[in-house]
């Protein structure tokens, strides 16, 4: 990719409820989008449970945006990394996000930003509420991503060395509302890719979530849907 085609990427870090160890792979995730030249965490460093944060920063260029804990039950972490993200968005500067927390208190955030058209990455914790998850373009499980850049074998896979993520009724029927709206042949069979883009559309669905690197890897772990190759183009269709 040419230089002027790269994009301008933003990350901005709740460090006060996120694990450090998933900057790594998130900010591979983020090169999807283009280039991060922003990298902001921000929290109360002076705790001590944010002491990792000293090496995790100078590391991977993250500027520290500290926040002291003036009153008791108020949390400037979430007032700070709001006001900076509405700058860049006025800026006109910045062309995605990424934001990395499991609070609810950034879906509002994530849904303006895509407002203006903008795509918005959210990594946080599995516990992490429906209203944030839903609000961004796309949401990561950390610890899926964390497991998946890992070279230690996955308790998540089986023998056969496929994820053994928990995949239930939810995303099956989510899967198969996306490839009933695709446009199918006369042998019922949808494009992946349309199928995947329009279960991305009507979610935050990400294969990483579920311990798959690819699409194609999900779909063939599922006895609900049969994959085909033509040519170069992966089909797909369910079964029941």
């Amino acid at each position: 990719m040419a230089e002027k085609e790269l994009k301008n990427i933003a990350l901005l870090i709740d460090a006060d409820n996120i694990k450090p160890q998933g900057i790594d792979p998130v900010l591979t995730v983020m090169a999807e989008l283009g280039q991060v030249n922003i990298k902001r965490a921000y929290g109360n460093f002076a705790k001590t449970n944010l002491s990792k944060w000293d090496k995790i920063s100078h590391k991977f260029g993250i500027l520290p945006q500290q926040q002291f804990d003036l009153t008791a039950g108020k949390n400037a972490t979430d007032m700070a990394m709001t006001i900076d993200a509405i700058d860049l968005l006025y800026q006109g500067k910045v062309d995605g996000f990424g934001i990395m927390s499991s609070d609810s208190d950034f879906a509002p955030l994530a849904t303006r930003l895509r407002q203006d058209g903008l795509i918005v990455y959210g990594f946080g914790e599995k516990k992490t509420p429906d209203a944030f998850k839903s609000a961004c373009t796309r949401f990561i499980d950390i610890d899926a991503l964390i497991a998946g850049a890992s070279d230690e074998p996955s308790q998540s896979k089986s023998n056969n060395g496929k994820a053994k993520a928990t995949i239930d009724d939810e995303l099956v029927e989510l899967l198969g509302t996306a490839w009933k709206a695709a446009n199918r042949d006369d042998e019922g069979f949808a494009q992946m890719g349309e199928v995947g883009s329009l279960a991305g559309n009507r979610s935050s669905f990400d294969v990483r979530n579920y311990g798959f690197k690819r699409l194609s890897d999900l779909f063939q772990s599922l006895d609900q849907f049969k994959v085909e190759r033509r040519d170069n183009t992966l089909w797909v269709k369910r079964l029941r």
